[in-house]
């Protein structure tokens, strides 16, 4: 191979990864649209009501991994997940029913109850693992996740980076199990390169510390007790 064929091969790889660090999150379509509306958080509580089954009135999820907390999340990350599902981007079977704008409504009804979620307290007392590997579980975080999700987990909502402190433990493992395996195909490939070596226990460690991580106290509910008004 000639040094120019060589240099023109690298520079297609190159370009090849570049486009896939991109298109996890190439936009366009519904997502666009949901976007730059204005959300109208009272119409997203009658929206939430299909939402609510499972993953709570309270937006909490279940600490058993099959539901995650939506309370507080960023904006513009919910509606990314909610376009990718509808869009069959995001394998998730359980939701995608649900999901669909037959069941909850088109774009406005998207912004309406990413806009109705953001604004509901977080538990006070998410699911947390064991807690016997809590230093290697740190160590991993700071090398891979802190750049993007924070070193509190708080995530970032113009770059589409969840919050992932107050998330359940068992939830987290299931979402780098799905990850590592391709389920989750609108992963973020940087992520999926930093997470695609981990260990068993390397999952459970990370997990375990990110669960741990806690959001500041103005987005928590006053106590574990607190009941959503509009649902009671």
């Amino acid at each position: 191979m000639s040094n120019m064929t060589l240099r023109l091969a690298v520079a297609a790889i190159a370009v090849s990864l570049s486009g896939a660090a991109l298109a996890w999150n190439e936009g366009g379509g519904e997502q666009d649209e949901a976007l730059h509306l204005q959300g109208n958080a009272e119409n997203g509580r009658d929206v939430y009501e299909v939402c609510a089954a499972c993953h709570l009135p309270e937006g909490w999820g279940l600490d058993d991994g099959t539901f995650p907390q939506l309370a507080g999340q960023h904006h513009n990350v919910i509606i990314k997940q909610l376009a990718d599902i509808r869009a069959q981007n995001r394998d998730n079977p359980t939701m995608y029913p649900f999901a669909l704008p037959s069941q909850i409504g088109g774009p406005q009804a998207l912004a309406d109850v990413v806009a109705y979620t953001a604004k509901l307290p977080m538990t006070p007392k998410n699911g947390v693992g064991p807690g016997d590997d809590l230093e290697h579980g740190k160590k991993l975080y700071e090398e891979n996740c802190v750049r993007c999700h924070g070193p509190t987990g708080e995530g970032d909502n113009d770059k589409y980076y969840p919050r992932v402190h107050g998330q359940h433990y068992k939830y987290i493992i299931r979402q780098f199990r799905e990850i590592k395996g391709g389920q989750r195909r609108n992963a973020n490939p940087e992520m999926v390169e930093q997470v695609k070596n981990f260990t068993e226990r390397d999952v459970l460690a990370v997990s375990d510390y990110t669960s741990r991580l806690k959001p500041p106290k103005e987005l928590l509910a006053e106590s574990i007790d607190w009941k959503n008004p509009d649902f009671e």
